[in-house]
């Protein structure tokens, strides 16, 4: 029985699922600029991860608009989603960090439990 086991490096900060509307531009996979209008689904500290109907590559650079805030911020396509009927969830990442960027406080990370090395 071959297993794998996968380790992931923790969160830098907490994630919260939030829907913000926010203007989004960038290029697309077809090489042409495109500017719309979506959905966060999760946010955080340092990014998060949106609902595009564009189609987009991994690595790309996108530019996010608060219009809560008037905002613009600068960032990397880190993780892409499948495709559906609403479009393509994708993850982006601030390339500067901006923990008000959302209006949000966000607070440190969920960490596990530390085993009790204690015997009893």
């Amino acid at each position: 029985m071959n297993t794998t086991v996968e380790f992931s490096a923790p969160r830098r900060s907490a994630r919260v699922f939030r829907k913000f509307k926010v203007q989004a531009h960038g290029r697309g996979h077809n090489g042409k600029k495109f500017r719309e209008t979506c959905e966060t689904l999760v946010v955080s500290a340092h990014g998060g991860l949106l609902m595009l109907k564009h189609e987009v590559d991994n690595g790309e650079l996108l530019t996010i608009s608060n219009p809560e805030t008037q905002e613009e911020i600068e960032c990397r396509i880190v993780y892409l989603g499948e495709l559906c009927g609403l479009g393509q969830r994708v993850g982006i990442e601030f390339l500067t960090p901006a923990p008000h960027f959302w209006g949000l406080e966000f607070g440190e990370p969920a960490t596990p439990a530390r085993e009790s090395n204690t015997l009893r």
